[in-house]
């Protein structure tokens, strides 16, 4: 099976370069698939997961050994996505997740494509909020749950059910002519 994540983490906190490279091989990816679905460009993708592990190089030493690597990754992960987002609303520094969402919400959305199924997703969830959004890929693709989402990003378990909710919600209503076909 190998070592698990926290294995290789306090092992490269303790200076092994390789435990980085077989951590990062494994968490690189999904760090990845979460900034691609939040800026639908590879290029932002590279950078940001760059830009977060040079923040989970810096931070290293400050591991906390009782924390599960992948919940302490996003949590760095969904700063550098939000200060991206900061700068690109051209919101103040001091702007946080509620702010990002109440911008968002005012944001116009385009009318989804006639595709087929999996185009129909996936552009339904492109069309969610972009708060919404990184709650559902939290949730579904990465597994976490409310509370280490609100954890992640920095707000309420409340905020996030709320906001998961609406966004599932919302697929389910863009879904349901696509789905009864």
């Amino acid at each position: 099976m190998g070592p698990t994540d926290e294995e290789l983490m306090s092992a490269y906190a303790a200076g092994d370069a390789r435990a980085f490279e077989r951590l990062f091989a494994r968490l690189g990816p999904r760090v990845h698939g979460f900034f691609l679905r939040s800026f639908r460009a590879e290029a932002v993708a590279d950078d940001l997961l760059q830009e977060t592990f040079m923040k989970v190089h810096r931070a290293r030493q400050r591991y906390d050994t009782t924390m599960k690597v992948a919940p302490w990754l996003f949590t760095i992960a969904a700063r550098v996505r939000l200060d991206e987002l900061r700068k690109r609303l051209r919101l103040p520094e001091d702007a946080d997740e509620e702010a990002l969402s109440r911008a968002d919400a005012q944001a116009p959305r385009d009318p989804p494509p006639d595709t087929d199924l999996q185009d129909a997703v996936r552009t339904a969830l492109d069309r969610l909020p972009e708060s919404q959004r990184v709650v559902i890929h939290l949730h579904r693709y990465e597994g976490m749950t409310f509370p280490e989402i609100a954890q992640v990003l920095g707000t309420t378990p409340g905020a996030i059910k709320l906001r998961a909710f609406r966004g599932y919600e919302t697929l389910r209503k863009e879904l349901e002519g696509v789905l009864e076909r």
